[in-house]
């Protein structure tokens, strides 16, 4: 399309932010909505693998993500004693870096001076209060009392996703997978020069991720009933219980969690939108459409990979609907085979039972599909 489109994003997070870049550099006119007060993201830091690194050169905002944050390209894997069982290289997508280790609020912070600087305009503290689709555009009030009609909604609201509601009711509701996330952030080990990753016989695996030249986080998942929640008052002796059996450096970056705020705690659960991810100019995408578990490290890669296909497929089609068709043939498949392995893998790390269809998917591991991941999405 070569006429500039009108473009609500509801949600200000990695995908969202991403995909108002790619159509404000486009010359497209983007309003984000979200419903925090501010940049500052909840959880700790996350790991920018190289295809979301390609999307970030696409945005022109990959040397900035590299400035803040920690670029490694070596996995190390150890056996719960911290012995060195493998050092695995790690591939790249092009000329994009192999692995990025990053502070969420960094991350938020530059991707909002990208968008911001491309023309989209970012509205904090709103959400949309009524919306109606009469199939030639869609007409939006936001909660702040701005909005107006536009040619395409896009929810990257996350994985509660109001627009999902909204679209399907809760016939999609989050899956929770019985797994919860455990993460601290602490000084960065010298032995972190990469993901350091410990696993063996104990159901369960612990993590070192340098997110920046003086942080790293430490993280482990582990199974817990759906109505846990850490005590406030000693959250940080809770995962001191559960790594119990670590040495070497899993045991090294313990012995520094002392306090319980710095705790934090998230239950994994899974969306599977499975019917289309658009209705009529509404789509969702990122975790509204297809939230996977992290064992991949592709979530927010996801995320951006559906943003900038989004503005690809928006450029090549003659109208919205046709762009919407292109878009989802393009991402569904590989956004459910990343879902479909991390749940895999998570099910085979903590010794759950596995389908035969998984075991298929467990024949490539976790390195080939690194390898897999790097080619053209």
């Amino acid at each position: 399309m070569t006429t500039p489109l009108r473009v609500l994003v509801h949600g200000g997070g990695i995908g969202g932010l991403t995909l108002a870049t790619a159509l404000a550099r486009r010359g497209h006119h983007v309003d984000v909505a979200e419903l925090r007060d501010g940049l500052e993201a909840l959880g700790v830091g996350i790991i920018q693998p190289s295809n979301a690194l390609h999307v970030m050169r696409e945005i022109g905002v990959l040397d900035e993500c590299l400035a803040v944050g920690f670029e490694w390209e070596v996995l190390t894997i150890c056996d719960p004693a911290g012995t060195t069982l493998a050092q695995i290289p790690q591939p790249r997508m092009g000329d994009a870096p192999s692995n990025n280790g990053i502070p969420r609020p960094a991350l938020a912070r530059v991707l909002a001076a990208a968008a911001t600087s491309a023309g989209a305009e970012v509205r904090f503290g709103t959400t949309i209060s009524e919306l109606t689709d009469d199939g030639t555009g869609v007409d939006v009030t936001l909660t702040d009392g701005h909005g107006g009609r536009y040619d395409l909604v896009v929810g990257f609201d996350g994985i509660g996703s109001p627009l999902r509601r909204h679209l399907y009711g809760d016939r999609y509701a989050p899956e929770y997978t019985g797994f919860a996330n455990w993460r601290v952030t602490l000084p960065r080990s010298p032995e972190a020069k990469g993901v350091v990753m410990s696993a063996g016989n104990l159901k369960a695996k612990a993590l070192l991720t340098p997110i920046s030249e003086e942080l790293m986080y430490l993280g482990s998942v582990f199974a817990e009933a759906e109505d846990f929640r850490p005590d406030p008052e000693r959250a940080h002796e809770q995962l001191h219980e559960r790594l119990a059996g670590f040495g070497g450096p899993i045991a090294e970056a313990l012995a520094q969690v002392t306090d319980p705020a710095a705790v934090v705690y998230s239950r994994i659960s899974q969306v599977t939108v499975e019917e289309p991810w658009h209705v009529g100019r509404v789509v969702l995408a990122g975790d509204a459409a297809h939230a996977s578990t992290p064992h991949l490290a592709q979530g927010a890669a996801m995320a951006v990979e559906d943003a900038l296909v989004l503005a690809e497929s928006l450029d090549a089609a003659s109208d919205v609907p046709a762009a919407l068709t292109a878009w989802e043939a393009r991402r569904r498949p590989r956004a459910m085979w990343v879902q479909s392995l991390s749940r895999a893998v998570l099910k085979q790390e903590t010794g759950t039972p596995t389908t035969p269809e998984e075991d298929e998917l467990l024949k490539i591991g976790i390195p080939g599909a690194a390898h897999v991941l790097v080619k053209p999405y």
